[in-house]
Order: structure tokens, then C-alpha cells, then sequence
């Protein structure tokens, strides 16, 4: 992607917030739904003499997104003390990874618009503490420290994307590999999972990177692309105007859709980390490796394949499928309780997927559960319904939770197949169109659709159309 001859350079580090029942470096439980600062205890709050002990169960969470991030995993890993000093961080330091980490030279796969895909390097893949939650309340602030020490995953990218929609690409494939291997819920609005996207811009042919500027904390895939957008051109007009990009962090302005400084961008010098020296290192064996390998879930493009080979869907269908867990777990259970799988895949892609963004609801929170959509194919596969009268069907089972067999039957959208039946709707639908009728008979072979129109239309939509179809052409050519 160019403008004015300049392309963009884009890296991105995620920060999944990995689903352990307790805290990173102490027994605090691991969940939001608790009081400000009920989930806090010595060593989560930085207190004096406090000694931190590492979850054994966030190592494996951080051996497993390695692997499934095709990562080499270090037989050695070592804690660092990340020293800076913000409100929300109790001790002064943030307890992370920095020249050994767990993961490093992986790669992820992402489908791009057009269909074609790209290999994304991951550089490293890290454990490290969540800090606290500052709320700002006019002139005065308060800081929440049940998140503090949550363990958290970041994952960086190599500036390997070089277009917003590349970047919102990536995020969503990483959170669907995040999401199907069991770690992460993938909640960017929530914060269970952030994204930190680093943008520089350089003219087209060069192969040096420049100054970076770092856009934080951007929580839907929407809004990635939007303030990446913005900043490229923002950075190209400053080039262009004389003026130098300046390495920062920058905050998101949804409603402006501007980016605004937030803060100058240190380097890794400024944050003086040196190896905790109340932690030993992490000692990862190759027997460890291959326990946690061979407990790994099935992997979205592993899904994606075997959708295609299983149920015989298109490849763009089964990508969509996948985008989520949940997603392709509703799938499974349209496709094999109606064994329609194309007609279940259509029908969550269209209907489903459409009421579910007009109300901004994830699959997991559909009001039509996968059982009563797989009874709405086949209803339409054995013809008791046709697909016209499907979609009444379906708003009405949005509308509350009634089998779609109840429904047909209460509302009395049974479809109308008898050959009698339908035979003297169309013989009442010509006698009350004799110039039509003439018209067909001339050769205007057009009004063919006036006249499906029309007997459906007398059948209040429940005639079976290829039936209807049929005798139309019987009728009208007598």
C-alpha cells in the first residue's frame, strides 16, 4: 500500500491475558468479577520481603502458543525487572522477559482481502505481569490492583505488514489461534486481549526502518485499521511537510479518528531490566515440549482444512468459520444435526452473522441456539418449508426462543407442495391477467416473473416454487 510514493512498515505485540485460575507470582485468583482490590495480597501489591513464585501453568500456556506459533522453545528462560514508575505498577518494576524469553523465530499464516495469504514472523513470545487499573475522576485518581500480576503472554510480530488491513488481519488470526488453543478469551474490548501496533513509514524501494511510532492499546479490529490508516498519512504529510516523526506513543481518538501524543516512546535502555533476582530461571525440557505438544487442540487452519475435506465447504467458508471458536463450534453442530453442512455455512454467514452484527452480539450470545437452526435446514431440505418463508421462520426464532417447528405449525407456514393445489392458483392468477397472459403467449417470455410473482403471492409465499415453476410452464404454454 503507497501514498504519495511512501509505503507503510507495521509490528505489532499482542498482549493476551492467559486464562489461569491464579495470578502470575502469587495464589490471588485470576477473575474480574471480584471488589476493587479484593484479589490482592503481598506480593501481587509489591510489599516489602514479598517473594514471588512463577504459575507453573502459564509456563505451559506460553510452551503451547509457541508451538502453535510454529516457535523454537528455549530450554532456558529468564525473569526480568522492567523498571519504570506509573501508579497502576505497585513495585516499581514490571517483572517480564527480555533477552531470554520462551518463544522466539516463529511464524503465523494470514488470509488476506483478496484471498492470498502472507507468512507473519513472530519474533518472540514472552511472559511478563499485567499492571493495575487506573480511573481518572476529575481531579483526583484511583487505582484498582486486582489486575495487577495477572499473567499476560505479549507476542511480537517482525514489521512484516505493510497495509492497515494486513495489520487487522494478522490480529484476528492470532486471536483465533489464541481462542482455539485455550489460553485467551480474545476479548479486545474487555482488554483480555490488547494490541500495540508500531507504524513507520519509508519510500518505496528502501529497505532501512525509521523512526516507529507506537499506536497503543487499539481494542477492535476496526479501529486498528482506522488509526493505522490515519497515521500513515499523518506521518507521510509531516515527511512531505519537513518535519520529523518523532518516536512516541500515540492514543486513538475514535470519535475524531485522529491519533494525539501521548507520551515520548523509551527505548529498551531507558527501562535498565536486569534478571529478577528473586525468580530462577525457567528450566524447559524436551519432555515438557512434547507433554504439552501432544495435549495441543486442534489449530484453526488445521479446522479450516479439515472443514473442507469433512463437510466439502469452500475455503472462504471455512476461513470465516474459523475466525472464532465459538464460531466453528456452532458450525459443527448446524452441519451435523441437519447434515447440510453448505446450507448450514450459508446460513450463519448471511442470516446469522447479520442480525448478530446489526445487534453486536458474539456467536456465543446468539439468541437461535445451533440445534434449533439445524431443525430450520431441514425443514427446508425435506420441503415442509421453502427457503422464502425459512427467513420469516428465522426472524421469528430471533424473536424468541421457539422451536422453528412450533413456529411453522403455529403460524401455519406449512409449504404447499400438493400439485392440485397449486394448479388452481395459477389458473385463478391467469384469469385475472388475460393481457398478460396474451403478452407471454407473443413471445414477451420475460413476464414469466409476473407470473411466479403473482402465484406466490395468491399463495401467501407457501407454494412449493419448483412445483409452482413447473406448472407455470404447463399452463401458460397451452
Amino acid at each position: 500500500m503507497l501514498i504519495k510514493g511512501y509505503e507503510c512498515v507495521i509490528g505489532i505485540e499482542i498482549h493476551a491475558q492467559l486464562q489461569t485460575k491464579s495470578k502470575m507470582f502469587c495464589s490471588c485468583p485470576n477473575h474480574f468479577d471480584a471488589a476493587d482490590n479484593e484479589n490482592t495480597c503481598p506480593v501481587c501489591m509489591g510489599m516489602p520481603g514479598a517473594l514471588p513464585v512463577l504459575n507453573d501453568k502459564a509456563l505451559d500456556f506460553a510452551i503451547r502458543t509457541g508451538l502453535a506459533l510454529n516457535c523454537q522453545i528455549n530450554h532456558k528462560s529468564v525473569f526480568a525487572r522492567k523498571n519504570y514508575f506509573y501508579p497502576d505498577l505497585p513495585k516499581g518494576y514490571q517483572i517480564s522477559q527480555y533477552e531470554l524469553p520462551i518463544c522466539g523465530n516463529g511464524e503465523v499464516e494470514i488470509i488476506l482481502d483478496d484471498g492470498s495469504k502472507k507468512k507473519i514472523r513472530i519474533e518472540r513470545a514472552h511472559l511478563e505481569e499485567d499492571a493495575g487499573k487506573s480511573s481518572h475522576h476529575g481531579n483526583h485518581s484511583l487505582v484498582n490492583y486486582n489486575r495487577s500480576s495477572v499473567p499476560l503472554l505479549e507476542i511480537v510480530s517482525g514489521p512484516d505488514m505493510h497495509s492497515p488491513a494486513e495489520a487487522a488481519s494478522y490480529v484476528r488470526s492470532m486471536r483465533s489461534i489464541l481462542q482455539f488453543i485455550e489460553i485467551c478469551d480474545g476479548n479486545l474490548e474487555e482488554g483480555s486481549m490488547r494490541a500495540d501496533c508500531n507504524i513507520s513509514i519509508r519510500k518505496s524501494g528502501e529497505k532501512a526502518l525509521n523512526t516507529r511510532v507506537e499506536l497503543k492499546n487499539l481494542n477492535s479490529f476496526r479501529f486498528i485499521e482506522k488509526a493505522l490508516q490515519y497515521e500513515f498519512e499523518r506521518q507521510v504529510d509531516s515527511v512531505l511537510s519537513g518535519e520529523t516523526v518523532v518516536q512516541e506513543t500515540r492514543l486513538y481518538d475514535k470519535d475524531k479518528n485522529k491519533t494525539y501524543s501521548m507520551r515520548s516512546k523509551e527505548d529498551a535502555q531507558d527501562y535498565r531490566y536486569f534478571p529478577d533476582p528473586d525468580l530462577q530461571a525457567a528450566v524447559i525440557t524436551d519432555a515438557r515440549i512434547e507433554k504439552v505438544k501432544s495435549a495441543l487442540p486442534e489449530l484453526p487452519l488445521a479446522r479450516v482444512n479439515r472443514f473442507m475435506s469433512e463437510y466439502q465447504i469452500p475455503e472462504y467458508d471455512a476461513h470465516v468459520l474459523t475466525q472464532t471458536k465459538p464460531m466453528a463450534n456452532y458450525f459443527e453442530v448446524v452441519a451435523k444435526n441437519s447434515k447440510s453442512p453448505k446450507l448450514a455455512s450459508n446460513w450463519i454467514m448471511g442470516e446469522l452473522l447479520r442480525v448478530l452484527n446489526e445487534e453486536k452480539l458474539e456467536i456465543e450470545n446468539s439468541k437461535i441456539t445451533a440445534e434449533h437452526l439445524a431443525k430450520l435446514i431441514v425443514l427446508i431440505e425435506n420441503g415442509t418449508i421453502s427457503g422464502k418463508i425459512a427467513k420469516t421462520v428465522f426472524e421469528e426464532m430471533w424473536k424468541s426462543p421457539e422451536d422453528p417447528e412450533k413456529i411453522v405449525k403455529a403460524k401455519g407456514l406449512v409449504q404447499v407442495s400438493d400439485e392440485g393445489a397449486i394448479e388452481k392458483i395459477v389458473e385463478q392468477v391467469m384469469a385475472a391477467n388475460p393481457a398478460q397472459l396474451q403478452d407471454y403467449r407473443n413471445g414477451k417470455d420475460k413476464l414469466f416473473g409476473f407470473f411466479v410473482g403473482q402465484s406466490m403471492k395468491a399463495s401467501k409465499g407457501q407454494a412449493n416454487p419448483e412445483v409452482l415453476n413447473k406448472i407455470l410452464l404447463q399452463k401458460l404454454k397451452a
